[in-house]
């Protein structure tokens, strides 16, 4: 409980933080080992390159963002007398560290080329991340002042019930007998506000029984226990300059331009992201200064990259959670300081031997949760319609990932088996990856355009109609690739073009609508906007 603003003092830890702790710390710990088991076992690299330079950037990285976002929350709350301010979460982009893997390093590799060039052409994409969110610091705050509250929470609302919610509810559940104890624990304690025992806080009560449930029931395997052990060795972050600039010389040549211009809608999507999350913090009553956390998470991308890490970093997902579970300071710089000292001393894989990720699972379920209620109770209540529509373009995004893993685990894919023979078993996939194509724009755009639809705002309503059309054109929605990509012909007959084609008429011929009504509309009374 808060006491009294301008009266309090913020503590640099909490019992609440214990909380937090095992849910972020745990979540930073299952991103780094599935990024980090990419690295090793689809690209292939030695250990001198994975251990010896990538994870030792990678911690490094979650540790600077982690320690710097408790310090914006501690010098927060002496500024405003509180002592309930809550850190943002911050950690690596989870589909960027399979877009390097799959889009950008396997390409590359099957193409010839050697693991050192892999690396440094994955650290150099990493800082162009960095300086596209940088620019992103400058060009977020006017962003958030144009775009309504809805529009902002909603595509965060977005990936929080798909990805987040969805795909860890989805694995927890394939091993159902031992998740749900964890499920059950989550709810007992964060929903119901229940205290177990000694004040025991929930998240560490979940982890405790989900790893006694795991070991004594024989989920857990003894054998990646003692390997895990086996392999552990130090390795300390070191500076690598030459490998970044080299790797900009790859990426401005011929071969490398189309890699280069991947970084671009994805280092928008970045940004973005990390813009919405302090919308959500705002949302929550912690007023933080969007340049400065979009400058530090632009900041922990660029020590990433000159540390030997290729993953991106961005303010995550799941303040509202934490917050309402009483994590304040010390859950968001313990983790960064934990993950670095798992990492350096070589003991990340030991953790994930000893505790199952199936009852770790439930507590992103929670945040996605928390994030989608606080979409629509942080809104407006006649802007729910544009939360609601803002989430659409996720589950078209993801229910599209979904069918290609599941045509490429049939050793097939969509342009192989047909997209009328899709159609014709009930599957709109191409509808599903026009609409999904950019999802965290193209559900910000949909939500504003309906959130000032709702308002009669009309002129805000052409503007982002526009601003559909216009990113639209330039692919960086409802398209796979930018317009200005080489070899990609501009012309009508391109299947590429086409498939941007109808949402930029759409957008333009909604333009045209909201003019109409501008004219129609001007003589009538003002709505009353009451909530």
């Amino acid at each position: 409980m808060s006491t009294a603003k301008g009266t309090a003092s913020p503590k640099l830890w909490v019992p609440g933080d214990l909380n937090g702790f095992f849910g972020l710390a745990t979540n930073s710990l299952a991103n780094t080992l599935v990024a980090v088991g990419l690295m090793q076992f689809v690209i292939g690299f030695p250990s001198e390159i994975l251990l010896g330079r990538i994870v030792p950037g990678l911690v490094l990285s979650l540790a600077f963002g982690n320690i710097y976002f408790a310090y914006m929350a501690y010098k927060l709350g002496r500024k405003e007398g509180r002592d309930d301010v809550t850190a943002v979460p911050y950690g690596i982009s989870v589909p960027h560290y399979f877009l390097i893997t799959f889009a950008v390093m396997l390409p590359l590799k099957n193409g010839g080329a050697s693991f050192e060039t892999l690396w440094a052409v994955g650290v150099a994409w990493c800082f162009v991340h960095a300086i596209i969110a940088v620019i992103g610091a400058f060009v977020g705050p006017t962003m958030q002042k144009l775009t309504p509250r809805a529009a902002m929470l909603g595509t965060l609302a977005g990936v929080a019930i798909t990805y987040i919610a969805m795909g860890a509810a989805f694995s927890a559940f394939s091993a159902s007998w031992l998740s749900m104890v964890s499920f059950g624990i989550i709810f007992v304690g964060w929903l119901a506000n229940v205290q177990f025992p000694g004040k025991v806080p929930a998240g560490l009560v979940a982890v405790i029984i989900g790893i006694v449930v795991g070991w004594l029931s024989g989920y857990m395997d003894p054998t990646a226990f003692s390997n895990a052990l086996a392999g552990a060795s130090f390795n300390f972050p070191l500076p690598y300059i030459s490998p970044v600039v080299e790797g900009m010389g790859f990426l401005f040549s011929a071969a490398g331009l189309p890699i280069l211009t991947t970084a671009i809608p994805l280092a928008i999507y970045l940004f973005l992201e990390s813009l919405n999350n302090v919308e959500s913090a705002l949302a929550g009553g912690d007023t933080y200064d969007t340049r400065e956390a979009m400058l530090a998470a632009a900041g922990g991308t660029a020590v990433a990259s000159l540390f030997g890490s290729p993953f991106p970093t961005l303010i995550y997902i799941g303040h509202p959670g934490w917050k309402s579970v009483g994590s304040r300071v010390g859950y968001s710089w313990l983790t960064g300081v934990t993950m670095f000292v798992l990492g350096i001393l070589g003991l990340l894989g030991i953790l994930s031997a000893v505790i199952p990720v199936v009852a770790i699972l439930p507590i992103l379920v929670y945040i996605g949760m928390l994030i989608t209620s606080q979409a629509f109770n942080a809104s407006p209540r006649r802007h729910a319609p544009a939360v609601a529509i803002a989430i659409i373009p996720w589950i078209a995004d993801y229910v599209t990932t979904q069918v290609n893993n599941a045509l490429g685990a049939a050793g097939t894919n969509a342009g192989t088996l047909g997209l009328a023979a899709l159609q014709g078993a009930g599957v709109s996939y191409a509808g599903m990856t026009v609409l999904g194509a950019g999802s965290i724009l193209v559900g910000m755009i949909l939500g504003a355009i309906v959130a000032f639809v709702i308002d009669r705002n009309w002129k805000g309503a052409i503007g982002y109609t526009l601003f559909g059309a216009a990113s639209a054109w330039f692919g960086f929605i409802h398209s796979t690739q930018l317009r200005f990509i080489p070899n990609a012909p501009f012309n009508f007959s391109d299947p590429a073009f086409n498939a941007t084609w109808g949402p930029i008429v759409g957008y333009l011929a909604m333009a045209v609508l909201f003019i109409i009504m501008m004219n129609y509309t001007k003589n009538d009374p003002a709505p009353k906007l009451e909530d």
